[in-house]
């Protein structure tokens, strides 16, 4: 019966552990958890979302409070058009995210950045130029490309100069997704080194409508590596969502995955940026407690927790602070629902905006509970403590329990 140490991630010469920690935003995956992914010998991923406000938090920076002051004269204002991010200030705290990992960096594994392209941030396609290329002068090792595929993505890049030796990579959920990516970047002699499919059952957005439970991970990976065949181009696949296992992971590895992208199991690590309390509330939910809605200001399905304080919340839009969800416009979807609400209960001191919510700082404060489709099997890999709590368990447990485990047995933390 084989486990997941027996295949290996393959890129060039270098040989890694077919596991990737997914990227969660906003510093759920710390840097500290990342670092232990690469030290195992697989890979970690930080992410990008919200960064100046990251940095602000982790380094003492204060882009977020500057940012603040600059716009504060709009908060009363409608009109968001005028709410700009710095590029200036993107660049920096992301230079600083980035090299503080990879200088604190050990083992021979890899670290990769998601960069969330849905942070439109007021100007999508300057916005986004400036985090990628300074995510590689700061010197990643790779780019997952997730959250709304931006056709362009590789042309913003062509101009630097680890454009080409960086690791790039993009995140799909259909075999249409995938031919519209390279057929929009053929001409830049430059492929993806791979590609992560995500499936149903992933945690946070959805690549799918409201009909997600129609679609399957491996009918849709057999399907891309049927195309990537046809068209003889090899790139290694990645399966992601609903990988609960070491061998869901081999089964996937058995039918041509050259690794899995994983993330649920790491929300309850030691080393994950939720809050104790938050991580609880993962470990207490049923299958019951976990739904898949619309209220992202985004306009994708997004899985999580029913009991998240998000839902439902009427907070005041936080746009001259934050504002990373601002279309070119100055628009966002959550921004309108919460105008019409206070226009329609003028009398009412604290509404409640059910239709949409705040992303920006319900995730920024770790009140929004996005999920995966498995959460409610999280109290199985641990044990309950005498005062009812469940016990954190470290990103190493958790990652060599990926990587040795078989039968579909998870390894349970001494007592």
């Amino acid at each position: 019966m084989k486990c997941v140490d027996d295949f290996r991630l393959r890129f060039g010469r270098k040989e890694l552990v077919p596991i990737i920690i997914g990227g969660m935003g906003v510093d759920i995956s710390t840097i500290e958890l990342a670092l232990e992914g690469a030290r195992l010998g697989g890979i970690g991923t930080i992410s990008d979302a919200m960064l100046p406000d990251v940095s602000d938090k982790i380094f003492d920076t204060s882009f977020t409070k500057e940012k603040t002051r600059l716009f504060k004269h709009n908060i009363d204002n409608a009109d968001k058009s005028s709410v700009k991010f710095d590029l200036g200030s993107i660049a920096e705290s992301t230079r600083l995210h980035v090299s503080k990992t990879m200088d604190a960096k050990r083992g021979d594994g890899l670290i990769f950045i998601n960069c969330m392209e849905k942070l439109t941030m007021n100007a999508a396609r300057e916005t986004l130029q400036v985090r990628l290329n300074a995510a590689l002068d700061a010197g990643v090792d790779g780019i997952t490309l997730s959250a709304g595929l931006h056709q362009n993505s590789f042309k913003l890049m062509e101009e630097n100069k680890r454009f080409r030796d960086a690791k790039l990579g993009i995140i799909v959920s259909s075999v249409r997704a995938l031919q519209i990516f390279l057929r929009k970047n053929a001409k830049l002699n430059r492929l993806p080194d791979f590609v992560v499919v995500e499936g149903p059952l992933a945690g946070g957005h959805l690549g799918f409508g409201m009909d997600w439970a129609e679609y399957d991970l491996a009918t849709i990976i057999a399907e891309i590596a049927q195309y990537l065949k046809a068209e003889k181009l090899d790139i290694p696949v990645i399966a992601a969502g609903g990988i609960f296992t070491g061998s869901d992971a081999v089964d996937f590895l058995e039918n041509g995955a050259a690794a899995v992208q994983v993330a649920t199991r790491f929300t309850v690590a030691k080393e994950c940026g939720l809050p104790d309390k938050a991580k609880q509330e993962y470990f207490k939910a049923s299958e019951v407690d976990i739904e898949v809605n619309t209220i992202s200001p985004t306009g994708y399905p997004m899985r999580m927790l029913k009991n998240s304080p998000a839902i439902g919340s009427g907070i005041r839009p936080n746009c001259e602070s934050y504002g990373y969800i601002l279309d070119a416009g100055g628009k966002c979807a959550y921004f309108d629902a919460y105008t019409k609400e206070v226009e329609f209960h003028k009398s009412i001191k604290n509404i409640s905006v059910k239709s949409k919510t705040c992303l920006c700082t319900h995730m920024r404060n770790y009140n929004l509970w996005t999920c995966g489709h498995y959460t409610y099997r999280l109290k199985d890999t641990t044990r309950q403590l005498p005062d009812g709590s469940y016990m954190q368990l470290s990103t190493e447990h958790i990652f060599r329990d990926y990587q040795y485990s078989t039968d579909h047995k998870i390894l349970l933390p001494d007592a």
